[in-house]
């Protein structure tokens, strides 16, 4: 077995971790950290565990530390990835993954069988990764001070780490030589600047980084036509042609990984490195919450380790397919996980394995957590006190985000957990992935009988928070009351699965499930309220009162029955009644004319009231209850209400004082006018008095009438309130002109015994 740098340091390594029980181990790369320090941690206490961040890192350290103790993996050497176990009894070192420990906390909270465990690579600092660590300090904190923690990396902070853990730091050599670094930026297609870079290179193998497998596809095609064997290498390759990309080929070859190849063991027989300089970095769909892989630039020290690869076995290259400005104006580390990631997965798992709190290496930015538990609770999976629900429990047998398993949890139920199975593993994974996950949770569900509701109704009860409701061809309103856009939305209600999110503007909806309102009823009963509204129609000029079921800021139900509250229809008619006035609901004229009159009276009987606008505005206030339209209004009669006001004495004093008309001597009855400041009066023709003396007096035989005489025609002759001294003083010379522009008109030359004519109709 060759010897590797680190092999100096095992006794020191095994001496500080038996007295100290942690270590933080900073290891040069190709030192030999990852293959040689965990099987020099096997003792007689337990088993040790490593965690690794990568499915293919952890494959590939535990087949090369097996072949290393001449056995087959699955022996005393084991494997625990997603969808890949290999284990027995006799299986004393395993190798997993970040999420395979934490859900083993979960199932073993004190992890009882195991004496030590290792978190390799922790530079990368993913969000499992972080948990396992503050779970693993809190487990040595308490129940088990005896467990022993070892943290490795070649970039690690250790200062930092080695105070969280209260350990000491050990520093081991590397095995590197010199690489040579070119750049080589430019702006054509990358998959042709990868193919002009690799035609560069020499003898010896070369390893392309690249962002993902359509970017390791394209680069493939291209570079056809070179005289080297081809190589994929990513997480989504099935192990065995991952293992085909790793082992010795017949001539050079050049491996097109992703990001995955960074760290960990050496890739044998590497002395080129072409670095594309970015990355699919982990984040999180604002949305849903769903994990996304975005193209970025890649850190400083991602760009260190990537070149690093090229000088593992000798003097090396690495052709850096952008600038060194570029380089330099970049971040010197890529931030980590728990600061840009969703939290909801977390938060279930730590109530789940009974932690409030919990001490961080770097703890969640500002409420993350809150938020998250937040989500929980709707989704049914933590209660009010914030415990663990029967709906929770069911959530962490699947291996997905909680909306997804709060979706698997409910179909289980309703007869559709297959089908859930399909939809979570089409939403949540990437499509090299879907089949196997679809079969992994297919293995984890528990169908019930059918209830022939369709699987909408579980994906509703996973996504509550993003209920929709169309509001036009291409626009639908969300619950929490933002629209967004969305193309063919059919149905009047949908739950906005996943969505474009757009900076400055609205998101694009790019999955959606139709639903029916009366789900929403069902599943969100506590969620739901009901609210009437009374508005103002100002067409139909009354007031409506609808009666709404709200969810959120949608409108389920609406209706135009509902109980307003008390008072509120008439508050609002009266408003708008006031605003129109009182002439809207009675004769403007006939309005005027009685307060006139009443204003009249008052002067000579102050005990009756004024009847004017004002007196009109008050009472509309009583008119309008039980009453909700202008219509109902003017049928109320303002006018009669008014008279009706008055009491009896008042209105007999209001006809003697300020009678609304008077009839003349030939018998025609006419309408007195009152306006305030001036005496009243009457206009009629001349003709209508013959035969009186005097004019008619109001005010009980106190106000003589101002009479205004009419002709013929309609125009004033004379206007007068001493009658006897017209006839005596001008009608003899208003008979002359009247009697010749008039000639078929009666012009006697005493009006007092004159033959008065019929009286005319009013």
């Amino acid at each position: 077995m060759t010897l590797l740098p680190i092999d100096a340091l095992i006794p020191e390594i095994r001496q500080r971790t038996a007295e100290q029980k942690a270590l933080v181990l900073v290891a040069e790369p190709g030192a030999g950290k990852t293959t040689r320090v965990p099987p020099a941690l096997l003792g007689d206490a337990g088993e040790v565990w490593v965690l690794e961040p990568r499915r293919i890192a952890a494959r590939m350290a535990a087949r090369r530390v097996a072949e290393e103790m001449g056995e087959r993996l699955g022996e005393t050497v084991g494997l625990h990835v997603r969808f890949e176990e290999q284990a027995s009894k006799r299986t004393r070192l395993r190798f997993m993954t970040e999420g395979i420990l934490t859900r083993r906390i979960l199932s073993d909270p004190t992890l009882r069988d195991v004496a030590t465990v290792i978190l390799d690579e922790l530079h990368e600092r993913h969000l499992e990764g972080d948990l396992a660590l503050a779970l693993l300090a809190r487990l040595r904190r308490t129940t088990r001070p005896d467990l022993r923690i070892v943290c490795m990396s070649a970039t690690l902070e250790a200062g930092k780490v080695a105070r969280f853990l209260g350990a000491s730091v050990l520093e081991a050599p590397g095995r590197t030589f010199p690489v040579a670094v070119e750049y080589q930026p430019g702006s054509r297609p990358l998959e042709e600047r990868v193919r002009d870079a690799l035609s560069q290179v020499g003898p010896g193998d070369a390893l392309v980084f690249l962002p993902g497998a359509g970017e390791i596809r394209r680069a493939i095609d291209a570079c056809s036509s070179l005289p080297r064997a081809l190589f994929p290498l990513h997480g989504s390759l099935p192990p065995e042609e991952q293992d085909r990309a790793l082992r010795p080929a017949s001539r050079p070859k050049a491996i097109f990984a992703t990001n995955v190849a960074e760290t960990s063991l050496t890739v044998e027989g590497v002395t080129t490195v072409i670095d594309s300089g970015l990355a699919r970095i982990p984040g999180h769909s604002a949305w849903s919450g769903l994990p996304l892989l975005e193209v970025e630039p890649i850190s400083q020290a991602s760009a260190r380790q990537r070149a690093g690869r090229a000088g593992r076995l000798g003097p090396g290259r690495c052709i850096r397919l952008y600038s060194k400005e570029d380089l330099e104006s970049r971040e010197a580390f890529t931030s980590p996980e728990i600061a840009r990631l969703d939290l909801v997965q977390l938060a279930l798992q730590l109530r789940a394995a009974g932690v409030a709190s919990l001490e961080w290496l770097e703890p969640p930015p500002g409420h993350a957590l809150e938020t998250a538990e937040k989500l929980l609770r709707r989704l049914g999976a933590l209660g009010r006190d914030g415990e663990l629900t029967k709906t929770g429990e069911r959530m962490l047998r699947f291996p997905v985000h909680p909306r997804l398993g709060r979706v698997l949890a409910d179909a289980e139920g309703r007869g559709t957990a297959r089908e859930a199975c399909a939809f979570a593993a089409s939403l949540g994974e990437r499509e090299s992935q879907r089949d196997r996950v679809r079969e992994q949770l297919e293995r984890l569900v528990r169908d019930g009988a059918a209830t022939g509701d369709p699987l909408a109704r579980s994906i509703l009860a996973g996504y509550p928070d993003r209920v929709a409701q169309r509001r036009g061809p291409r626009e639908v309103l969300l619950a929490d009351g933002t629209t967004a856009e969305a193309h063919a939305v059919a149905s009047p209600f949908l739950v906005a699965v996943e969505a474009q999110e757009r900076r400055g503007s609205r998101p694009i909806v790019r999955e959606a499930v139709p639903i029916e309102a009366e789900w929403i009823l069902d599943a969100f009963t506590d969620e739901v309220r009901e609210t009437v509204e009374v508005t103002w129609d100002a067409r139909a000029e009354r007031v409506q009162v609808s009666s709404r079921i709200l969810y959120g800021a949608i409108v389920l139900e609406e209706s135009a029955r509902g109980r307003a509250p008390e008072g509120e229809v008439e508050r609002i008619l009266l408003h708008h009644a006031l605003v129109k006035g009182p002439g809207a609901f009675a004769d403007p004229e006939a309005l005027d004319a009685l307060a006139a009159r009443a204003a009249f009276a008052r002067t000579i009987d102050p005990t009756i009231p004024e009847l004017g606008e004002a007196r009109a505005r008050e009472l509309l206030g009583e008119l309008v209850t039980g009453r909700r339209s202008f219509a109902e209004l003017r049928d109320a009669d303002l006018l009669a209400a008014l008279r009706a006001g008055l009491t009896h004495e008042q209105r007999t004093a209001l006809e003697r004082l300020a009678p609304a008309e008077v009839v003349l001597a030939g018998g025609r009855r006419t309408r007195i006018h009152y306006a305030a400041g001036q005496p009243p009066h009457v206009a009629s023709r001349l003709q209508d008095f013959f035969g009186m003396r005097e004019g008619p007096r109001v005010g009980g035989g106190k106000v003589p009438l101002v009479l205004h005489l009419l002709a013929p025609s309609q125009r004033p002759v004379q206007i007068t309130s001493d009658l006897a001294g017209f006839w005596v003083n001008h009608y003899p010379r208003i008979r002359r002109e009247l009697s010749r522009r008039y000639p078929k008109h009666a012009w006697p030359e005493d009006p007092l015994s004159a033959k008065l004519p019929p009286p005319r109709r009013p």
